[in-house]
């Protein structure tokens, strides 16, 4: 994410599901917007925010954050738009996209939560649309994170890929 290079860099979770990674970058300092175009998950999001104001350890993370119920392409504009920009036309330091993986069609069920937000928010099947706006409203990188043995969004090569035991982050370097 390069979050060290920037004080306090300004983040876009475009796809933010559960908010769990939100959460850990805010944690680490940057400032987050969360958009989720699922009502009932930006609901639970909103709800998960205002209970972690309330707790001395997790409130100064829950400040960082932003919550935008809407379709990540509409804030990012489309990818010749000279009008591109998120919430108020502000711009990003990094895009952030963690679409739903695609079912796998293994026998195993996946956790418990990643059940409850497949079942609540559907698939990501529109996932590739969203790295070209991702790119154009980027000031320095988008991240994406994807399974480790997926193609890379809308086909397209990562400067970086950075790989672990369950995922894989492509990083996508913005010229400036």
């Amino acid at each position: 994410m390069g979050l060290a290079k920037l004080p306090q860099p300004r983040v876009l979770d475009a796809t933010a599901g559960l908010g769990r990674d939100a959460f850990v970058l805010a944690s680490l300092g940057a400032r987050v917007t969360l958009v989720e175009r699922n009502e009932m998950v930006a609901a639970l999001l909103a709800d998960a925010r205002r209970r972690a104001a309330l707790d001395p350890v997790a409130a100064a993370a829950a400040a960082r954050t932003e919550i935008v119920c809407a379709d990540a392409r509409s804030l990012l504009g489309p990818p010749s738009s000279a009008s591109v920009g998120g919430p108020a036309g502000e711009r990003f330091d990094v895009v952030y996209l963690d679409p739903m993986y695609p079912d796998r069609g293994k026998s195993a069920l996946a956790g418990k939560e990643l059940q409850l937000l497949r079942e609540l928010a559907g698939p990501d099947d529109d996932a590739d649309e969203l790295l070209g706006p991702a790119l154009a409203n980027a000031r320095r990188r988008v991240v994406v994170k994807r399974p480790l043995k997926a193609p890379p969004l809308a086909g397209r090569k990562p400067a970086l890929a950075f790989a672990g035991t369950q995922a894989r982050f492509d990083v996508y370097l913005v010229a400036h």
